[in-house]
C-alpha cells in the first residue's frame, strides 16, 4: 500500500527517539449508541489514570509536560505548540471531562493519556504517497483542524507530511483536516512517539494495550511496528 518513513533529519534532531506504529485496515469506525457508554467510561478512567503524571502543582513542572517542552525546543514551531499529550493532560488538571469522538480517536486519546504518550492518527486512504516524518521545507499545505484558512508549516519544523502537503505539524501538535480520522475511516495509522528510553517503555507498553483494545473492538489484526535510527522505514 504504502511505506511510512522517518527521514534521517529527523534522528539529527532526536537521535533516541522511537516511532511506535500500528496499522488497521478494513473497519467500521463508528460507535452505536449501545457503545458510547462504553467509550465514556474508557476516557474518563484513562483521565483518572493520567492524574499519576500531574503530581506538581505547577503544571509546566511536571516531568511529562517538561520534557515534552523541552523537545519542542530543539526545532522550529509555530507560537503556542504544544505536544499533544500535554493537551490533554491540561485537560484533566482543569477537570475537564472527555467526550466520545469516534472509537480510533476515543481508543488512542484513552490510551495517551493513561500512559503519557503522545498519540495520533491519520486516514490512511487520504495520505498521498509516502507517510514521511521529518523537517519542513517551509510552505507545506496545512489547512488545521478546525480552521477554514490554510497555515503553512514553517522552514525547519518538525512535521508529518506527503506528496500534497502537512500532515501533522509540530510532531502531533496540530492534525489537518485533510487526512484526520473520521467515522468514514476504514484504514488508519497511528502513532506514538517517544525521545528518550523511559518514554519508549512506556510507549511499549501503551502500543501493545492500544493494539488489544482495536483488535477486541473491531475484530480485526492490526499490525505494530517500531521505528528509530537503525530502523527508519516500514513498508505496510
Amino acid at each position: 500500500m504504502g511505506k511510512i518513513i522517518v527521514d534521517h533529519e529527523f534522528w539529527d534532531v532526536f537521535p533516541d527517539a522511537q516511532l511506535n506504529v500500528l496499522i488497521v485496515t478494513n473497519i467500521h469506525n463508528q460507535c452505536s449508541e449501545d457503545n458510547r457508554s462504553y467509550f465514556s467510561a474508557l476516557l474518563r478512567d484513562a483521565s483518572n489514570d493520567a492524574k499519576r503524571y500531574l503530581t506538581n502543582e505547577t503544571f509546566s513542572h511536571n516531568p511529562v509536560i517538561d520534557e515534552w517542552r523541552k523537545a519542542f525546543g530543539r526545532f522550529k514551531t509555530k507560537k503556542g505548540a504544544r505536544s499533544s499529550i500535554e493537551a490533554l493532560l491540561k485537560r484533566v488538571n482543569q477537570n475537564r471531562e472527555f467526550s466520545p469522538i469516534n472509537p480510533l480517536v476515543d481508543i488512542y486519546n484513552s490510551i495517551s493519556l493513561k500512559y503519557g504518550v503522545p498519540c495520533g492518527g491519520e486516514d490512511l486512504q487520504l495520505i498521498r504517497g509516502d507517510l514521511h516524518l521529518g523537517k519542513a521545507k517551509g510552505g507545506e499545505s496545512f489547512l488545521p483542524l478546525g480552521a477554514d484558512h490554510d497555515s503553512p508549516a514553517l522552514p525547519e519544523e518538525i512535521i508529518y507530511y506527503d506528496t500534497e502537503g502537512a500532515v501533522c505539524r509540530c510532531l502531533n501538535w496540530r492534525e489537518a483536516q485533510r487526512t484526520m480520522l473520521t467515522e468514514d475511516t476504514t484504514n488508519a495509522v497511528l502513532v506514538m512517539e517517544s525521545i528518550n528510553k523511559e518514554q519508549a517503555q512506556r510507549a511499549n507498553q501503551a502500543m501493545a494495550e492500544m493494539k488489544e483494545r482495536v483488535d477486541s473492538y473491531f475484530r480485526t489484526e492490526s499490525i505494530t511496528t517500531i521505528l528509530n535510527k537503525a530502523e527508519s522505514i516500514f513498508d505496510y
